[in-house]
């Protein structure tokens, strides 16, 4: 699951940015709603932790928009204002959730995860590809109807591949998708993934790796 966190305040953002990471999802920061806009126009997240008093481009606005979109992320709205009126109306915007600050940050996490499980607008709630089926919302995964068990990164990974439908994936991009955008891509963490993930889905192998490139299923 990678998320955007869009808030103004910056120690607040990078602080919840780093909370998130410690429990394993991949996390972009965007201080303002123009960034916002620009970041998602072409990075697909999983969930958009949006604060509404935003400058430049407001966070209603930023709603808007990316509810708009063609595989809208979720929205999880992230405010101090928290009258029914005003969670009523973000929830009109096209958000799927409201969070009202202060917030306890388990909280946070437990709503982001929710909103992550929940199967992306525009994409089928089942993967089905070469025996393997997975299942995003339940976070499942059979091989010619066999239970397998994988990490939250290997689940991760497995998913983007699938989602490719047989295409090639650069390592770039699933090392940004899977982790996130400061992941060392020097530190051999998406090719440990991919060997253990390979162990798991068991024979004949379905992961290819192109040299130089990237891999597809």
């Amino acid at each position: 699951m990678r998320v955007l966190i869009v808030e103004d305040e910056e120690q607040l953002a990078d602080a919840i940015a780093r909370g998130l990471r410690l429990h394993s999802i991949a996390v972009d920061v965007a201080y303002d709603g123009q960034d916002a806009l620009e970041l998602a126009s072409y990075v697909d997240y999983d969930v958009v932790v949006l604060d509404r008093d935003l400058p430049e481009v407001h966070g209603d606005e930023v709603c808007r928009g990316l509810a708009a979109a063609g595989a809208a992320p979720r929205i999880l709205m992230l405010t101090a204002a928290g009258r029914v009126r005003d969670r009523v109306a973000g929830l009109e915007l096209g958000a799927d959730d409201y969070l009202v600050k202060p917030f306890a940050f388990a909280e946070l996490v437990a709503r982001v995860r929710t909103l992550g499980r929940r199967a992306p607008r525009g994409v089928p709630a089942v993967l089905e590809r070469c025996g393997v089926r997975l299942d995003p919302a339940r976070r499942t995964v059979t091989r010619d109807g066999r239970e397998i068990t994988l990490t939250r990164k290997e689940f991760d990974l497995l998913h983007e591949l699938m989602r490719a439908q047989g295409d090639l994936v650069p390592a770039a991009e699933l090392r940004r998708r899977v982790w996130d955008e400061f992941a060392d891509p020097g530190s051999g963490v998406l090719r440990v993934t991919v060997t253990s993930l390979r162990r798991k889905l068991g024979p004949p192998p379905l992961i290819e790796n192109v040299p130089g490139r990237g891999y597809r299923l």
